[in-house]
């Protein structure tokens, strides 16, 4: 019998442009998945994903 674990969800809303930012802010915003202002994305919350908007926390914030 497979048993079923609920994985936790974060979701996050990129909310500040990434114009005139360090590259490696761009990449990361990038990798978690954002492509327009505004965006809402739904992610595992992982500790990887943690330390990406621990990276950028002025442009992404974390949503209820």
């Amino acid at each position: 019998m497979a048993v079923l674990k609920e994985i936790a969800k974060i979701k996050l809303q990129y909310h500040r442009s990434k114009i005139c930012t360090p590259v490696k802010h761009k990449l990361v915003i990038k990798g978690l998945g954002f492509t327009r202002l505004n965006q809402i994305v739904l992610r595992e919350d992982t500790p990887s994903i943690r330390g990406m908007v621990a990276k950028v926390p002025h442009l992404v914030r974390v949503v209820e």
